[in-house]
């Protein structure tokens, strides 16, 4: 499930306004959420491997209750598993191009986005990876086996940098290819893969559905931010209603302190009364 075999091109970074960020062969200047996730995988790596596997199973005890495997509902239902499967892996070469795609890819995203954006993208393509398995395994067409590593984020990373920095290359093996090339020819390998239910269909199913989730969220962008706006919109009238609708409250009240005394207010009264108080208080306070 690695990126066998790839290597990566850095961005070269500008300050000027307007600058189109250009590739060229370096190491990046890692951003925050990109560093804690290579900290955590490499970690997760040598702990892991300190284990021996288990007899019987062929996993590790990480393997064991961390990893992807529905072999049954009871454990689909780990939905744990969808997150940390992403950060097992079952090999030195298997972390090592996982990592590698993180490292030279990964930091341009976050620059874009910011981290927080980042991390839920980079860990929403690893779930997609794993929710199709699962699902290309229920449905039976898939067999049921333990799955590990990062390549469905990694991937979903790989092609949301093709969707927004298309004048990125990346290497396969020693070929420079543009990304958007590249990131076309491993959706089709993945595809095939899949459908002739190769030696790691499993494994390919995953990047595949990573990639597709990248494409998805990327490509979705704008009308998902308008749709939050007008949600925002929605709620922020909705407030706006509600204010109005209590200052009108709160003065036909105080009319009638006015005219009838404070006596003659009803227990719901004195509660509006309250809380229109209290929300004054806040505003004073902010």
């Amino acid at each position: 499930m690695g990126l066998y075999d790839r290597d990566y091109t850095q961005e070269k970074n500008d300050s000027q306004p307007g600058y189109a960020p250009q590739m060229r062969l370096g190491f990046p200047s890692l951003t925050p959420v990109v560093k804690g996730l290579l900290i955590i995988n490499v970690a997760v790596f040598l702990i892991n491997t300190i284990f021996s596997s288990q007899e019987g199973t062929g996993m590790t005890f990480l393997e064991k209750y961390f990893a992807l495997y529905p072999i049954s509902l009871f454990y689909v239902a780990q939905i744990w598993r969808l997150i940390t499967y992403q950060f097992l892996h079952n090999g030195f070469s298997h972390i090592l191009f996982n990592m590698l795609g993180l490292f030279f890819l990964g930091p341009s995203l976050e620059r874009q986005w910011g981290g927080k954006k980042f991390l839920t993208f980079y860990l929403s393509c690893g779930v997609a990876g794993g929710l199709f398995y699962i699902l290309l395994v229920m449905a039976g067409f898939l067999s049921a086996g333990p799955m590990v590593g990062a390549s469905g984020a990694i991937l979903g990373v790989l092609t949301a940098c093709a969707i927004l920095f298309p004048h990125f290359v990346v290497f396969i093996v020693i070929f420079p290819v543009p990304i958007r090339v590249a990131a076309i020819i491993l959706m089709g390998i993945a595809f095939y893969a899949v459908i002739s239910k190769g030696a790691n269909a499993g494994g390919e199913a995953c990047h595949f559905a990573g990639i597709a989730a990248g494409a998805i969220y990327v490509l979705s962008d704008s009308w998902r931010s308008a749709l939050k706006l007008r949600f925002k919109a929605s709620r922020w009238d909705k407030y706006i209603e509600s204010e109005r609708r209590l200052r009108l409250e709160v003065d036909r009240i105080l009319k009638k302190v006015h005219d009838h005394g404070i006596q003659s207010l009803t227990s719901s009264e004195k509660s509006i009364l309250k809380k229109a108080t209290r929300l004054e208080q806040e505003r004073l306070r902010k």
